[in-house]
């Protein structure tokens, strides 16, 4: 497979002082109330609001929407666009929901809930896209498979795409002095504990309901569905380990089911999901899909790049 340059921002993020942050509520799938976040360029507002594209963007494991907001600085300025992070609500745990079905619907109502709760938010329903990492790299990639005509582009960072595989491996994660003070103990054997709460047992207990949060079982939906799809993976990430057995096996199973999928790889050496961040790759996610207009140039960074076999790929059906 050809290796391409990797297209770089060609600018820095904005400062986080042009956007700004809207708190809102919404009705998770069980019924809790749950916060979500919203940000906007700062001169976008109830009177001045026209259609802009919107990213969904579901948190990390353990990482709150806030925060999860704060990755991004700028960049809506920059790309005049909204973001979107919810809080989450898995099956038992918030913010460990680890693709609970539940979740990933409250994530396709996402748009819904931002127009209903800020009517002055007008979202262009054609450019709603999804970018996560980690566990919100797992979400975003359920999400495209069970709503794909929602989307018109995905990005997924350092993802789990073997729920099974991954609560197997938590026990291999490192965990210094300060992180078992933390933990109360080795890290994996609080996260499989975590995970056997939000699951509802092991994956030898429970196979069906690892294989539905594992984003692998739905490769054939995720390919049929043609949406222009970015897979980024480090070989040295600590947190989910091997990728070339979960990102890296979901990109292979991707391109053997569809050859002229529109799906790229990014490969490089980043500690785990450091890559999506305005200061460092995000930005060259956002504008592979035209969300940055006018910041790609080529440059080669050391980060390898596998681009599809066909150029224009096939077309993703919208409403």
């Amino acid at each position: 497979m050809a290796v391409a340059a990797l297209l770089v921002a060609s600018a820095p993020a904005a400062p986080q002082r042009q956007v700004r942050v809207v708190l809102i509520h919404y009705r998770a799938h069980d019924g809790v109330r749950r916060k979500a976040y919203v940000v906007v360029p700062a001169w976008y507002g109830p009177k001045n609001a026209p259609p802009i594209p919107l990213v969904i963007s579901p948190h990390g494991r353990g990482v709150s929407a806030r925060a999860n907001t704060k990755l991004w600085r700028g960049l809506p300025a920059v790309g005049r666009f909204a973001v979107i992070s919810p809080e989450g609500e898995g099956r038992r745990l918030g913010r460990y929901s680890w693709g609970s079905a539940g979740q990933i619907e409250d994530l396709a109502r996402m748009p819904v809930i931002a127009h209903l709760t800020l009517p002055w938010l007008h979202v262009d329903q054609r450019r709603v896209y999804a970018l996560g990492g980690s566990m919100g790299g797992q979400e975003t990639l359920l999400l495209l498979a069970r709503h794909p005509r929602l989307l018109a582009g995905a990005a997924a960072f350092d993802s789990v795409t073997n729920m099974a595989l991954q609560y197997r491996r938590f026990r291999h994660m490192p965990c210094n002095r300060a992180c078992r003070r933390a933990w109360h103990g080795p890290i994996g054997r609080a996260l499989q504990s975590l995970a056997r709460r939000e699951v509802g047992g092991t994956p030898a207990t429970r196979p069906l309901a690892y294989s539905e949060r594992s984003p692998v079982t739905y490769a054939r939906a995720i390919a049929a569905s043609c949406v222009p799809l970015q897979l980024w993976w480090s070989v040295k990430d600590r947190v989910v380990t091997n990728q070339q057995h979960q990102s890296g096996a979901l990109f292979r199973r991707i391109i053997e089911l569809r050859p002229d999928a529109p799906v790229t790889a990014f490969v490089g050496a980043w500690r785990h999901s450091r890559e999506m961040h305005a200061e460092t790759h995000l930005p060259v996610a956002l504008a592979v899909f035209g969300l940055l207009p006018g910041y790609l140039q080529l440059h080669p960074a050391g980060i390898r790049v596998y681009p599809p076999s066909t150029p224009e790929g096939c077309e993703a059906q919208h409403p």
